[in-house]
């Protein structure tokens, strides 16, 4: 008699699958990262911080989970992008509404992927570069 097999009467369930069976991921790295995302905002050098831990945690964990930190290091990137043109451009006054319009697409941003954690899957339009 096989040690695996089920005892008499003993229901068994064929279709568990791994997620049932398996415990949830850690996801406080990546709520730890939109918080220094948002902190940038009143200390300037979170973000960098961010995407440093984004760029460590990448690929650590199931694949919606790593598309938050793909994610977040875009979001620093193309934050970083937007901002410098939005930072020349403030020369010519069109900069201005620009850098408030950052502002708003950066903490969308994060509000989209706080939430889309609390839900545990990635977030929508991970490759956009709007929202």
């Amino acid at each position: 008699m096989r040690d695996d097999a089920p005892l008499e009467g003993e229901v068994v369930n064929h279709h568990a699958s791994s997620e049932e069976t398996s415990p949830a991921p850690d996801t406080t790295m990546a709520m730890v990262i939109y918080a220094l995302y948002l902190a940038s905002f009143v200390l300037g050098f979170t973000s960098l911080i961010g995407v440093i831990i984004a760029y460590v945690y990448r690929g650590k964990g199931p694949v919606w989970l790593d598309e938050h930190y793909r994610y977040q290091i875009r979001t620093f990137w193309i934050g970083l992008l937007y901002g410098s043109i939005a930072t020349l451009l403030t020369l010519i006054l069109v900069g201005f509404p620009m850098l408030l319009a950052l502002v708003v697409w950066f903490i969308v941003r994060c509000i989209k992927g706080f939430k889309g954690l609390q839900e545990k899957r990635a977030p929508s339009n991970v490759d956009s570069w709007l929202l």
